[in-house]
């Protein structure tokens, strides 16, 4: 089975149809398989569209709850109730096309990895977004290489596979809930010494701002979650 987490932070405008859109991009190369909706305590009508979307198709399950807890609390809420030998997140918005997952899902078999990533920096990636993240990509992966050494150019885009019985491993032990999240549980499957591949990416940018909703406060936060990762997982060494 493949499992598809959709975290999702007041998407009630788009989240309705692009559920459907995911159901049938995964409808197009496995018959089994489940979405996994979670409402993160959305201020707007996400979570009655994910209801909607719910009831309408047997192939959603709706995971929402009414208190916000970050993307990091809401993929992890997903993947510990994923049922899939694979199982992946992908962005509510869908920035990055959800016809992307066959791809992904192919090669993670015939590579026999544990994890399949999307990545803007993968030479046949096609990009279209702003520049200012662009150079925030590169100086945030440049950060990255040195404090873990991790295997890969990106981790912060929002499409990725994991094995399902890694993921269900390490996903209780994050710490964090916001964007840095990601780095988290890579860092961690680093330490299970997972098999990492990177795949390119479509992204078209649908957010008016450079950087969407992230605010400065988001990108210092994000900073100051990455080094307390690395002092939890290098010096401290208590994540396992």
């Amino acid at each position: 089975m493949l499992s598809i987490v959709v975290p999702a932070y007041n998407e009630g405008e788009h989240i309705y149809d692009n559920l459907m859109t995911i159901d049938q991009a995964l409808r197009a190369f496995t018959s089994d398989f489940e979405i996994i909706a979670v409402n993160d305590g959305s201020s707007d009508n996400t979570g009655a569209e994910v209801k909607r979307a719910a009831a309408d198709n047997p192939n959603i399950k709706d995971f929402g709850y009414d208190k916000n807890r970050g993307k990091g609390g809401a993929v992890t809420w997903g993947a510990i109730n994923s049922k899939g030998d694979i199982v992946g997140f992908i962005d509510a918005d869908l920035d990055l096309s959800a016809n992307l997952i066959s791809g992904y899902y192919t090669e993670m078999k015939l590579e026999n990895a544990d994890i399949v990533i999307g990545s803007k920096m993968h030479k046949d990636s096609k990009l279209e977004y702003p520049f200012a993240r662009k150079v925030f990509s590169i100086c945030y992966y440049i950060m990255l290489k040195v404090l873990f050494g991790l295997k890969c150019h990106d981790t912060q885009t929002g499409l990725k596979l994991y094995r399902g019985t890694l993921i269900r491993e390490i996903a209780p032990l994050r710490r964090i809930d916001g964007y840095a999240f990601d780095i988290e549980l890579l860092a961690l499957a680093s330490k299970k010494k997972a098999k990492l591949i990177e795949m390119p990416v479509e992204l078209n940018f649908s957010r008016i701002k450079s950087f969407g909703r992230i605010r400065f406060r988001d990108v210092w936060k994000m900073f100051t979650d990455t080094w307390k990762i690395w002092w939890n997982l290098r010096i401290r060494k208590n994540y396992f």
